[in-house]
């Protein structure tokens, strides 16, 4: 009898067996997460989510990988979305006003002329981020961390100082913020409607003479290339986030789906920081390249303000976000500038 002709005992074929079955595990445990942004290549969040991306991938043993599509090539925040729901994309780093198609709340922190500073923002969203990033996992998302943009400010080739230099001028707003629409209506102003990838070209053209952004939004857009006058009034808080279908994550193991939480969550937290300083350089910035910054006038900030609050109760009675939730914000920026105030008070006494 060869070598070649003996019967290979019982237990060989079990181990066999048992081989062929591990092998596809360890292909379907490899994951190459295709995520979309409308973030130009080159700027600080680029490079902070491709570095945490390769720190991912080696610490994961190549198990984790992703693949970035930056500065819009995948189309509007609606069909990025819709790339998702249909699985030829993974996930997404995007805003705020495009995350309202699956969670109306995120409009919330966004909401027109709300918070007046960035301590009241770090305030509330030191209590109601866990709420906000729960509500993302029940909408189907893991929401891997809120890295705040700054405070959005009118932008545009004419100066804003007062409500008919709103109406002379052609106001752009992001898809999906309905609130800075219904709020800018309520003015007597006809907002246009853009995806956030065709802004320039629209600033170019002449469609619109007027945006809302942050300082470093702006030059990380080349807006400021079109732009000579500043509103310099916080209008709205912006922020982005970067998520990823949760029943794609769930098929990583638990150990790398811990790995790539924190490495992200670290890598959002820094962005979050860095991008007020990143705000305070960018308006240095502007302000050098003779772009002028001028506070509207009082009359027309109050009536500004007076028209956001009415939108906000509005939206919130029309089912647009949860009321609760928008409340609750509320109450909490009003104990803050309760607690202020008594500091203030008692430090002049």
């Amino acid at each position: 009898m060869t070598i070649l002709s003996m019967k290979p005992p019982k237990h060989y074929y079990c181990f066999f067996t048992f081989f062929l079955i591990l092998l596809p595990l360890k292909t379907i445990s490899a994951s190459t997460f295709k995520i979309a942004t409308a973030v130009p290549d080159g700027t600080a969040w680029m490079q902070e989510m491709r570095n945490a991306a390769k720190t991912i991938q080696t610490r994961t043993e190549n198990r984790v990988k992703f693949k970035f599509y930056p500065g819009g090539v995948m189309g509007s925040d609606k069909s990025v979305l819709r790339k998702i729901r249909i699985g030829q994309l993974h996930g997404a780093a995007i805003n705020s006003g495009g995350l309202a198609d699956i969670y109306p709340n995120s409009l919330i922190y966004g909401l027109p002329l709300l918070f007046k500073n960035q301590n009241e923002v770090d305030y509330v969203r030191k209590r109601m981020d866990p709420i906000f990033n729960q509500g993302l996992e029940s909408a189907g998302f893991v929401n891997f961390g809120i890295a705040g943009g700054g405070f959005a400010l009118f932008m545009s080739s004419a100066k804003l100082n007062d409500i008919d230099d709103l109406k002379n001028n052609k106001m752009w707003i992001p898809e999906g913020d309905i609130a800075s629409y219904e709020t800018l209506k309520a003015l007597g102003v006809t907002p246009v409607i853009l995806p956030l990838t065709d802004v320039l070209t629209g600033l170019q053209t002449g469609l619109i003479s007027t945006v809302a952004a942050p300082p470093s939004g702006a030059i990380a857009f080349q807006w400021h290339t079109k732009i000579k006058h500043v509103a310099d009034l916080p209008i709205a808080y912006t922020f982005g986030v970067f998520i990823i279908n949760r029943k794609s994550f769930k098929k990583l193991n638990e150990s790398d789906q811990k790995l790539v939480r924190d490495t992200l969550n670290k890598t959002f937290e820094r962005l979050d920081h860095s991008n007020q300083e990143a705000n305070h350089s960018a308006r240095l910035a502007l302000e050098k390249n003779g772009i002028l910054f001028t506070q509207p006038q009082a009359k027309a900030q109050t009536t500004w303000q007076k028209v956001s609050n009415q939108v906000i109760e509005n939206l919130g009675k029309k089912g647009k976000f949860e009321l609760e939730f928008a409340q609750k914000v509320q109450a909490l920026i009003l104990e803050y500038r309760s607690q202020q105030q008594t500091t203030t008070t008692a430090a002049s006494s």
